[in-house]
C-alpha cells in the first residue's frame, strides 16, 4: 500500500504543477544593431532571468504560464521593458529588444524610460504598439488601422472605413511598410489611389510590433506627406512546429510556423471570411455580404552571423456583388460588382558591417488588379467601369553608420518602376452640383519611374541635446522634375523624465497614376508638398506612464484641383461622393490646404494590472479650391476626445473598453428645390461644406478569457462595438423614390466573438 500511496501522491503533485513555457530572444544595440553581451534579462515578479551571450541571445526555460513584463538592463544603456509578454504551455515565446545608449547619467533619478523608447533619429514622438496591444484592442477586430484610429492624431470619419485621416491629411498621404517593403494598401476592398478600406488584411498574429509616425519622420521615408505606418512581422518558431486555429470577425483560418533546419524559420497564415453569416444573424446596418481571403507569411534564413535574408508576402482576393435590391435595402448610392486581387512580396537583406554599421536592403514587387462596375442606384446610369492593373517594382536600401558616440549618419537610396494599365469608362452622372457631364473613357498604359536619395545626420553637441539635419532629393519621370526636401529636428533631454522636441521639414508626394492617366496634360503637374512645423514635450510621470503635449502646423501647396468643379477638393472626392475617383479633365495645381492643432495624450503601459490611454485633440483643417475660397475639409472634426484601457487581474482574464467622442464633420447640404425638381440629389453649390453632421461618440468593450492546458492554449473573447447603440450619422442621401432626404447611419450595436486555439 505504501508504494501505491507514494505513486499516487507523486502523480497528483505532477498534475498540480502549473504548465510552463519558455522565453528566448536577442538583444541588440539600437544604434548599430550589434548584439549586446551581458544584458540582464529579468522576468518581472519572479526570480527567473538570464544573461545574453556573445551573439546577444538569451534563453529562459521553465517559465510558469502567465503574463509578464521583461526587463532588460545593461550598464551604459537606458533600461528597457517589454510588457504583455505571454508565456504559453510548452511553447516558445520570442521577445527581442533594442537598447539605446543612455543619454543622461544620474544617480538621483530612479524613474527611467524603460517602457517608452527614446529615438534620436525619428525625432518626433512615434506611437509604438506590441503584438499583444494590437491583439486585445477593443473595437479593432484585429485591424491595425482601426487600432490607430483611436490615436488623437487621427480624425474620426466613418465606422465603415478604416481610412487614416492623419492630422488633417487625405488618406492618399499615408505609407505602409512591412519589414521595410512599401505596400500600397493593407486592406481588403482597397480604395484605388488611396490607402483606406473597410477591412484590414494584415493578420495581427504575425506582427511583432507596429510604429506609427504622424509627422516629422526621417528622410529615409519618402513619397508621403502625412504618416508612416511601419509594421514588422515576427519570425517563426526556430525550435519546433507551432500551430494556431482562429475564428473571428476577419474570418476563419490558421497560422503555422516552425524551423528551417538550424538556420531559419517559416511563418504562414491563411484566412477566409464568413461575414455573410454575421450579417444574416445581426442587424449591423447592411445586408451586403462580401467574400474575401488572404495569405501572408515570412521566411527567414541566416546566411551568416552578420547577414540575414528574409522573404515576406501578403496576398488577398476580394469579391462583392450587391444588386439593385440590396442597394435600395441598404440605402446605397451605387451597386455593382467588385473582383479585386492584390499582393506584395519581397526580399529583405539585413547586414551587419562590423560593430558600427548596418544596412537594410529590400526588393519588392507589388500587384493590384481591379475588375469593378458601379451603377447609380437612383438612375441606373453607369458610374464607373474599372478594368485596371497596377504593378510596381521597388528597390530600397539604407545604410546606418555610427561615426562616434556623438555622430550618426544614415544614407539611403530607392527606386520604383510603376507599370499600370487602365481600361475604364465613366458615365454621364453629373457633377456634385448637378451640372451635366459627358461620358468619358480612359484606355491607356502608363509607366513612370521614381527615384530618391536621402541623408540624415544626427549630432549630439552635448549629452542632453540631439540635432538632426536631413534632406531628400527625388525625381519623378512623369513630370521630369527633381525636388529637394530638407528637414531638421532638435531634441533636448531636459532630464531623464522630460524631453522637448521641435521639427520642421518639407514632405512631397507623387500624384496617383490613376489621375494622371485620365488626361495627358496632367502628367506635367508638379508634385504636391506639405511643410510641417511641430513642437512637443513629453514627461514621464512614472516608468510606465507618459504625458505628451504636441502642437503641429501643416501647410499644403500644389494640390490638384478640377477647374470644372472649382469649389471642391479633388483628393477628398472619395469621401463626399461614391467612394472612388470619377473622371476628370485637365487639372491645375492651384489647391492649397492647412491643418493645425494641439494634442494632449496620457499613456500608461501594462506594468501590473492596469493599462490605458486618454487624449484630447483640438484642430482645424481647411482647403482652398480652384475658386480661391477657403472652406473646411470633410475631415474637420475640430475636437476628438478618446479614452481606452483595460484591467488584467491575472493571466486568465482581461477586460477592456474604448470610448471616442468626435465633433461632427462638415458636409454640403442638398439644394432642396433643384433636387426635388430633378428627382436626384444635387448639392447646394453656395454651401460647400457649410453644414455639420451631429457629433460622433461610441463605446466598444471586450472580455478575454484564457484557458491553459498541459500543452495547448485557448483564448475566447467577446466584444461589443457601439455598445449603447448610438445612432451616428454616416451621411445624408437623396432617396429618389421618396424624393426626399434620408439618413444613412454608421454601425449599430455589433457583437463580435473570437476563438484562438494554439497547439
Amino acid at each position: 500500500m505504501k508504494p501505491l500511496f507514494s505513486l499516487l501522491f507523486v502523480t497528483l503533485m505532477l498534475h498540480a504543477q502549473s504548465p510552463v513555457g519558455s522565453l528566448e530572444g536577442k538583444v541588440l544595440d539600437a544604434g548599430t544593431q550589434a548584439p549586446l553581451v551581458g544584458v540582464n534579462v529579468l522576468v518581472g515578479g519572479t526570480a527567473l532571468g538570464a544573461v545574453t551571450g556573445p551573439d546577444g541571445r538569451y534563453v529562459i526555460p521553465a517559465v510558469p504560464v502567465g503574463s509578464y513584463t521583461l526587463h532588460f538592463r545593461l550598464i551604459g544603456y537606458a533600461a528597457a521593458a517589454e510588457p504583455d509578454v505571454i508565456v504559453r504551455p510548452k511553447r516558445l515565446s520570442v521577445v527581442n529588444a533594442e537598447l539605446a545608449e543612455s543619454v543622461l547619467e544620474s544617480e538621483q533619478v530612479t524613474v527611467t524610460a524603460g517602457f517608452f523608447r527614446r529615438d534620436d533619429v525619428q525625432m518626433m514622438n512615434a506611437v509604438g504598439l506590441s503584438r499583444e496591444e494590437i491583439r486585445r484592442a477593443p473595437g479593432s477586430g484585429g485591424d491595425v488601422s482601426r487600432i490607430i484610429m483611436g490615436m488623437p492624431s487621427v480624425a474620426k470619419v466613418n465606422d465603415q472605413s478604416n481610412a487614416l485621416i492623419v492630422r488633417g491629411g487625405s488618406p492618399l498621404e499615408n505609407a505602409f511598410y512591412i519589414d521595410g517593403i512599401e505596400v500600397p494598401n493593407i486592406n481588403h476592398f482597397p480604395t484605388q489611389g488611396a490607402t483606406g478600406g473597410p477591412i484590414g488584411m494584415v493578420n495581427v498574429d504575425l506582427i511583432d510590433e507596429v510604429n506609427f509616425h504622424t509627422g516629422g519622420f526621417a528622410p529615409a521615408y519618402g513619397g508621403r506627406m502625412s504618416s508612416i505606418l511601419d509594421i514588422r512581422f515576427r519570425e517563426g518558431n526556430r525550435r519546433e512546429f507551432d500551430g494556431q486555429l482562429d475564428l473571428n470577425i476577419a474570418g476563419f483560418g490558421g497560422v503555422a510556423e516552425g524551423p528551417l533546419g538550424d538556420r531559419g524559420s517559416y511563418l504562414l497564415s491563411v484566412r477566409r471570411s464568413y461575414l455573410d453569416l454575421v450579417m444574416s444573424m445581426f442587424d449591423v446596418g447592411t445586408t451586403v455580404a462580401p467574400n474575401y481571403g488572404d495569405v501572408q507569411g515570412k521566411v527567414v534564413l541566416d546566411l551568416s552571423p552578420s547577414h540575414t535574408l528574409s522573404v515576406v508576402g501578403l496576398f488577398g482576393d476580394d469579391h462583392n456583388a450587391p444588386d439593385l435590391e440590396a442597394a435600395r435595402e441598404n440605402d446605397m448610392l451605387a451597386y455593382g460588382r467588385q473582383d479585386i486581387y492584390q499582393g506584395a512580396a519581397g526580399a529583405v537583406w539585413r547586414a551587419l558591417w562590423g560593430t558600427d554599421a548596418y544596412s537594410v536592403t529590400t526588393l519588392g514587387y507589388l500587384s493590384s488588379s481591379f475588375d469593378e462596375e458601379f451603377t447609380e442606384t437612383s438612375t441606373g446610369i453607369l458610374l464607373m467601369r474599372n478594368r485596371s492593373a497596377e504593378r510596381t517594382v521597388s528597390l530600397r536600401s539604407t545604410l546606418h553608420l555610427t561615426l562616434s558616440p556623438a555622430h550618426a549618419l544614415e544614407v539611403g537610396a530607392e527606386a520604383k518602376r510603376m507599370m499600370n494599365g487602365y481600361d475604364n469608362a465613366y458615365g454621364a452622372s453629373g457633377q456634385a452640383d448637378g451640372t451635366p457631364t459627358a461620358a468619358a473613357a480612359v484606355s491607356s498604359d502608363i509607366a513612370a519611374t521614381a527615384a530618391g536619395l536621402s541623408v540624415n545626420w544626427s549630432v549630439k553637441p552635448f549629452a542632453p541635446l540631439t540635432v538632426t539635419l536631413g534632406t531628400r532629393a527625388d525625381w519623378f519621370s512623369a513630370n521630369d522634375r527633381v525636388t529637394v526636401s530638407p528637414r531638421a529636428s532638435l531634441a533636448l533631454f531636459i532630464d531623464e523624465l522630460t524631453t522637448f522636441r521641435v521639427s520642421s521639414g518639407i514632405y512631397r508626394q507623387n500624384l496617383p497614376l490613376l489621375l494622371l492617366a485620365q488626361e495627358p496634360s496632367n502628367a506635367s503637374l508638379p508634385d504636391p508638398y506639405a511643410v510641417h512645423y511641430i513642437a512637443g514635450i513629453d514627461r514621464l510621470l512614472t516608468e510606465d506612464t507618459k504625458l505628451t503635449l504636441e502642437y503641429y502646423l501643416k501647410e499644403y501647396y500644389d494640390y490638384p484641383v478640377d477647374p470644372a468643379d472649382p469649389a471642391l477638393f479633388l483628393v477628398d472626392e472619395v469621401f463626399y461622393r461614391y467612394g472612388f475617383f470619377l473622371s476628370h479633365g485637365p487639372l491645375s495645381s492651384a489647391g492649397r490646404a492647412r491643418s493645425q492643432g494641439v494634442e494632449l495624450t496620457l499613456q500608461k503601459k501594462l506594468a501590473s494590472d492596469l493599462y490605458g490611454m486618454a487624449s484630447v485633440a483640438l484642430f482645424r483643417s481647411e482647403y482652398r479650391g480652384a475658386d480661391g475660397v477657403r472652406r473646411d475639409r470633410v475631415f474637420d472634426n475640430r475636437v476628438i476626445v478618446s479614452a481606452e484601457g483595460g484591467y488584467k487581474p491575472n493571466s486568465e482574464w482581461e477586460f477592456s473598453a474604448r470610448w471616442i467622442y468626435a465633433g461632427g464633420t462638415p458636409y454640403t447640404p442638398f439644394d432642396m428645390a433643384r433636387s426635388q425638381m430633378l428627382k436626384r440629389g444635387v448639392f447646394d453649390a453656395a454651401r460647400i461644406n457649410d453644414a455639420r453632421y451631429p457629433a460622433y461618440h461610441s463605446m466598444n468593450v471586450r472580455f478575454d478569457k484564457r484557458f491553459h492546458f498541459e500543452s495547448s492554449n485557448l483564448v475566447l473573447y467577446l466584444s461589443a462595438w457601439n455598445v449603447y447603440d448610438r445612432k451616428n450619422v454616416a451621411s445624408y442621401f437623396w432617396n429618389e423614390r421618396e424624393n426626399e432626404v434620408q439618413t444613412i447611419y454608421q454601425w449599430n450595436l455589433l457583437p463580435i466573438f473570437g476563438v484562438e486555439y494554439e497547439m
